[in-house]
């Protein structure tokens, strides 16, 4: 793969350690992470997640999406470079739309592609009154409820 000058979230980390000379350690027991993990990330061997994210941000006084845009930049790149990868995009078609005019054309049954869907009417429940009955409050005279309201 080729190196890249785009910032890898790793490296980013790394220099805010420095910046707030705060070892890996710390930040792990601050953030409630293993140490292991701090390491992966800060080694750019890890990636980081939206949780990892959401702790760094909260802890760094930066935003959720500035980490998972670093993330996603890093990413993109590795994707575009990936041989592999661009092999197999190479070979898949693009989608195509029918036209307006070929897909009313054409009968229903076939445009579903033989999936045909049974439609069965409910029965409709009777309505049923709910039935009131007095109820004793003691800041009211009497009031009247209705079985639907207790619950």
């Amino acid at each position: 793969m080729k190196k890249s000058a785009v910032l890898q979230p790793g490296d980013v980390l790394r220099d805010l350690l420095d910046e707030y000379q705060i070892n890996p350690t710390q930040l792990a027991e601050d953030i409630q992470m293993s140490v292991s993990a701090v390491r992966q990330i800060v080694s750019n061997k890890a990636k980081i997640s939206l949780h990892i994210a959401k702790r760094l941000s909260k802890y760094f006084g930066t935003t959720v999406q500035y980490w998972v845009d670093l993330q996603n930049t890093i990413d993109l790149v590795r994707i575009e470079n990936d041989q592999e990868l661009a092999e197999i995009v190479k070979q898949i078609p693009k989608a195509k739309k029918p036209s307006i005019k070929t897909a009313a054309s054409k009968p229903a049954a076939k445009r579903n592609t033989g999936r045909t869907a049974t439609v069965e009417k409910i029965p409709e429940k009777p309505s049923r009154k709910p039935r009131s009955k007095k109820v004793k409050d003691p800041d009211m005279q009497e009031s009247t409820s209705s079985d639907w309201d207790e619950a």
